[in-house]
């Protein structure tokens, strides 16, 4: 019989489940119970939030591996490979192996369906479960409570932050919202909140389940010292690291976050390893830097939240020149809330171009301009694809300024494509 390569299993995935998103956690558990992967060997942290997920991930796994810890990744969703939400020891896993994980699930499965998320989720569970690994960081898709990472039981649970996203599923309200992120939490064991705002349905959800609750700004915090940062967290005090190395004042919280993260499941290294990893950690999309005459910017920023966060990294980096926006916002997300957190970050000669997304969730680019240009106070030029985008921005800018491509996954994604082929044509 002829096996499916990863391409055609990842759009048979697509096809099982009668629904895209399916948030019950009764069909996964019962998959993975009957792949025995329901209690992993190593120790879990699973991380959620709306925003800043994916920097406390690659915080946690560079300074676990800075001190020589075996470190199974898992994240969601990629920017280009599929590979890249399963990673051992730093590298992502290969398509081979995971055709054969696929393989097992299916076999495994019988009359179970499972959604597109789930299957990424049991497989990355399988493959860290072949591996002797020292600790599992599991990133939460969306929601948290009825999210299929959640069929595992953390040993630290990480709420990073909570804002207005995904409305439809979780709630239109910063209270229902942290309910859901906070359905992670566990009796008994440590609870991780990375913001200096908080709603309080996460401390009442914590006190529900018997989770014991620690708050960025209370029980640890990262305090600026000098060019870096120093650490405290109850009695422990770590002074002397470098600033992580991601960009934007919003870092600090996420390093305190993932040091807290840490030392509450006893994963904490010295302070030698722990300076490695802040100062090697990258993660691409975010706020990601390619340097020349003209400087390119990549940041997946999609929500009012993640705007904000781009508008202040923005401003601190700003140059002499100008800023050329590329952006392409799915119909799902608050555009003309994400357009107002930007406004502060535009000067008088910048320039803002808006990218047709296609797909269900798509979003034109006449419309987008239409609604922003009275927000943004400025002309805003259109392209049909972010290709198109991108290649206004490149004869647009000059040499000294900088583009900014921003607005979902399904916008840089395609953009950091077209500059990888545009670099090299002009190399």
């Amino acid at each position: 019989m002829t096996r499916r390569t990863l391409a055609e299993w990842l759009a048979y995935q697509q096809q099982v489940h009668p629904r895209a998103m399916d948030f019950t956690l009764e069909r996964i558990r019962e998959v993975l119970g009957r792949l025995d992967l329901l209690r992993p060997r190593a120790p879990v942290i699973t991380v959620g939030g709306t925003n800043g997920k994916g920097s406390v991930t690659a915080i946690l796994d560079a300074v676990l591996r800075a001190a020589g810890r075996r470190v199974g990744l898992y994240t969601s969703p990629h920017l280009v490979r599929y590979e890249e939400r399963i990673r051992i020891d730093g590298a992502e896993i290969d398509a081979a192996r995971l055709v054969a994980i696929f393989e097992r699930i299916e076999a495994a499965r019988g009359a179970v369906t499972l959604t597109y998320f789930e299957y990424s989720t049991a497989a990355a569970l399988a493959a860290f479960a072949a591996e002797p690994l020292d600790a599992l960081v599991l990133e939460v898709g969306l929601g948290g409570r009825l999210d299929a990472v959640n069929a595992i039981d953390a040993d630290v649970a990480v709420v990073v932050s909570v804002s207005l996203d995904h409305t439809e599923y979780l709630g239109h309200t910063l209270e229902a919202i942290g309910r859901e992120k906070a359905g992670i939490f566990r009796a008994g064991r440590p609870a991780i909140y990375g913001s200096r705002a908080m709603p309080d349905s996460i401390a009442t959800e914590a006190g529900r389940l018997g989770a014991r609750l620690e708050r960025l700004g209370r029980e640890f915090d990262a305090e600026r010292d000098g060019a870096g940062l120093a650490f405290r967290r109850g009695a422990t005090r770590i002074a002397g690291l470098p600033a992580p190395a991601l960009a934007g004042a919003a870092q600090y919280g996420n390093a305190a976050t993932a040091l807290a993260a840490l030392e509450a499941a006893g994963l904490l290294p010295a302070a030698a390893a722990i300076a490695a990893g802040l100062s090697r950690v990258a993660l691409a999309g975010r706020y990601q830097e390619v340097p020349g005459a003209v400087q390119w910017v990549f940041d997946v920023a999609h929500n009012p939240g993640s705007a904000a966060v781009l508008a202040d990294t923005m401003i601190e980096r700003r140059g002499a020149g100008r800023t050329v926006l590329v952006a392409g916002v799915l119909a799902d997300k608050d555009a003309a809330a994400i357009a107002l957190e930007l406004k502060r970050a535009l000067g008088a000669r910048d320039l803002v171009c808006a990218v047709t997304l296609e797909g269900d969730r798509g979003r034109d680019a006449g419309a987008l301009a239409a609604l922003w240009e009275p927000l943004l106070g400025r002309p805003i030029a259109t392209a049909a694809s972010v290709a198109d985008g991108c290649a206004f921005a490149a004869h647009a800018a000059e040499p000294g300024d900088r583009v900014v491509v921003f607005g979902s996954f399904h916008t840089v994604a395609p953009a950091l494509e077209w500059h990888r082929l545009y670099s090299g044509a002009r190399s």
